[in-house]
């Protein structure tokens, strides 16, 4: 079979990789194609577009780029049409995917969505444009069944998941050797996940950085994203206690006592990482005050979200200073305070379900895509 990927995040790259192991096991002839990253590039296959040149975050930053964008859906139209894929399937990423979905399906091409668009928490009016353009849509959160099944009558595959076998499947972390190899010393490690795209990054380091001074008993270690180029770090690294590792986040986390990590993914990685956080968000003033007015959640982590109800600190835009950031971190810092939170990560692991989310979805996919 022949299999059209599209993920537009870090985030999806790691999920659309995992999808297309197992792929490989249940289609030996799998045929890849796919927008992506350079863990889907590692599977096989043939990439058309790197995920960090579609990356817009935020309104502001998506309406000047407008231009370039519309650009894209218009050659990923004719590369869908040059290679005729059996089926295209859809990470996350729902701006540019709904808009391909929508022209895939009047021409003919099954579709289907691996990890459903956050519909529950913004923009529900989307579910008029998922019933009518996907064929199957897959999630990953136990709510979202729900929400799909009984509040809009879409059936829908809860596949669990797959940070869970991501996790899972890691060979043990050796910390000495990652501490030789990068200069850490002998001191606990406090990692900063600062986001994946320049702007969120420049906007979330400086804070971040601006409580080392209050606890010169750790080290901070600023995980680098794979999408950025070390070059784009270094100017934020001025102290002692502050260093930089590039591409290792899931191994930075195994070895750290704490961290202060970015809304997004990443919050859920940590947790299941088992690694207490404070989690941080500030947008574009923009950007945030419509997204203020359209978002209708309690929380903004998925861990939060998941659990509907407060695991993790949420730090968000003004609130999210050195002030706070110095109080919440001495919080978790705390044995007391850290014997809950380890209680309600294994409550939410329970939640999220078992091992296979990846095989389960590809196994699903192709036996689908072998009936019709």
């Amino acid at each position: 079979m022949k299999y059209y990927i599209i993920a537009g995040e870090a985030s999806g790259d790691l999920h659309a990789a995992n999808l297309m192991k197992g792929l490989k096991k249940t289609d030996p002839q799998a045929e890849f194609r796919f927008w992506g990253g350079d863990l889907m590039q590692q599977e096989g296959g043939t990439p058309v577009k790197h995920y960090r040149d579609l990356a817009f975050m935020g309104f502001a930053e998506v309406l000047m780029n407008l231009r370039t964008i519309l650009r894209n859906i218009s050659f990923c139209k004719e590369d869908i049409k040059k290679w005729e894929p059996h089926v295209i399937i859809f990470v996350d990423y729902p701006g540019f995917n709904l808009r391909i979905a929508k022209w895939a399906r009047k021409e003919g091409y099954k579709t289907h969505f691996y990890i459903s668009p956050q519909i529950w928490a913004w923009k529900e009016n989307r579910i008029k444009d998922i019933q009518r353009d996907i064929d199957e849509m897959y999630v990953i959160l136990p709510f979202e069944k729900d929400f799909y099944e009984k509040k809009h009558n879409y059936k829908v595959n809860f596949v669990g998941h797959p940070l869970i076998d991501a996790i899972a499947g890691r060979p043990p972390v050796q910390a000495e050797k990652i501490k030789t190899e990068h200069n850490l010393d002998n001191r606990p490690i406090i990692a900063l996940l600062p986001g994946s795209r320049k702007q969120e990054i420049s906007k979330m380091l400086e804070v971040m950085l601006s409580v080392t001074d209050d606890f010169k008993e750790y080290q901070f270690v600023i995980a680098g994203a794979p999408s950025q180029e070390e070059s784009f770090y270094r100017p934020y690294i001025k102290k002692k206690n502050v260093h930089l590792v590039m591409n290792r986040t899931y191994d930075i986390l195994e070895i750290s006592t704490a961290a202060l990590v970015t809304s997004g993914t990443a919050t859920l990685e940590t947790a299941l990482l088992k690694v207490p956080e404070v989690v941080c968000y500030k947008g574009n003033f923009i950007s945030y005050q419509i997204a203020k007015r359209i978002i209708n959640l309690d929380y903004i982590s998925l861990v939060n979200l998941i659990m509907d109800r407060e695991v993790v600190k949420e730090l968000i835009q003004n609130e999210f200073n050195r002030k706070n950031l110095k109080t919440e971190l001495t919080k978790i810092l705390d044995k007391e305070n850290r014997k809950r939170i380890f209680s309600d990560y294994h409550e939410l692991e329970q939640k999220l379900g078992g091992k296979g989310a990846s095989e389960k979805t590809a196994e699903l996919i192709f036996k689908k895509i072998s009936a019709q």
